[in-house]
């Protein structure tokens, strides 16, 4: 990786270890839960953690197959530069936190301020646009699943509080 050059940024290999490694990193996490769980038989045939720990095995193997053909490829190109890595994270950091808190805040508390934010923040709206747009949609969404549907929604503690 040439970090100079203005179009510096991660190299193809570079990514594809990564990822590769996080994979093998999501099997292993599978394979020890597996194991926690049991993966012999018992009585009744096998145990919870009996298919898992083999597709957990299966992962492990996978990536490292992949992470063995990665680096030994020729291509070391640039994946993306910095600037445009930094574009995505600047959707994807907000929508992770937006699904992380969904369960301390609610649904409808969590969409007002994701939907403001990127509006606001990326969008360049005005506070009218952005406040009509960020109360609207989950005061619609409300509507349509819980009243109409019946479908009951994630609330938090504003929610409950309001008798939502």
């Amino acid at each position: 990786m040439t970090t100079n050059s203005p179009h510096a940024g991660p190299t193809h290999k570079a990514v594809e270890a990564g990822v590769t490694l996080l994979i093998a990193l999501f099997g292993a996490i599978v394979v020890y839960g597996s194991i926690k769980a049991g993966i012999n038989w018992g009585a009744e045939g096998p145990r919870a953690g009996f298919f898992p720990f083999y597709i957990g095995i299966f992962i492990i193997a996978s990536s490292a197959i992949n992470l063995w053909n990665g680096l030994r490829d020729g291509d070391d190109g640039l994946f993306a530069e910095w600037g445009q890595l930094r574009q995505v994270l600047s959707v994807v950091i907000p929508t992770a936190i937006y699904v992380g808190v969904m369960p301390f805040t609610g649904l409808y508390l969590a969409s007002i301020i994701f939907i403001g934010w990127f509006m606001r923040w990326l969008g360049k709206y005005s506070w009218l646009v952005v406040t009509a747009v960020a109360l609207g949609m989950p005061i619609v969404t409300y509507l349509i699943f819980e009243r109409w549907f019946l479908v009951p929604l994630p609330k938090g503690p504003i929610e409950e509080w309001l008798g939502l």
